[in-house]
């Protein structure tokens, strides 16, 4: 059986956007923030980072905790959206 993709919903959308515009508004690129994670002991790759950017990827609660990390927020800002951070 094949495993079946899961729709990213509009709290997945609004995390996604979040992210992209925090990480371009601290000047950091993908790679940056992939690697900022790693060394926050969370391994993340620049393609990782760049698919839950596009919501090709969910973002599962682990990622969202180091992401935010990374970018000095909280995981609620995260989640709140643009502009709440």
């Amino acid at each position: 059986m094949a495993a079946r993709s899961l729709e990213i919903g509009a709290a997945g959308l609004t995390v996604a956007r979040t992210i992209e515009n925090l990480r371009n508004e601290r000047g950091l690129g993908q790679r940056q923030l992939a690697a900022r994670c790693t060394a926050l002991g969370r391994p993340m790759s620049n393609t990782m980072l760049s698919r839950i950017e596009l919501a090709k990827r969910r973002c599962d609660i682990d990622d969202l905790v180091a992401i935010a990390a990374a970018l000095q927020v909280s995981p609620d800002a995260l989640l709140q959206g643009p502009g709440a951070a």
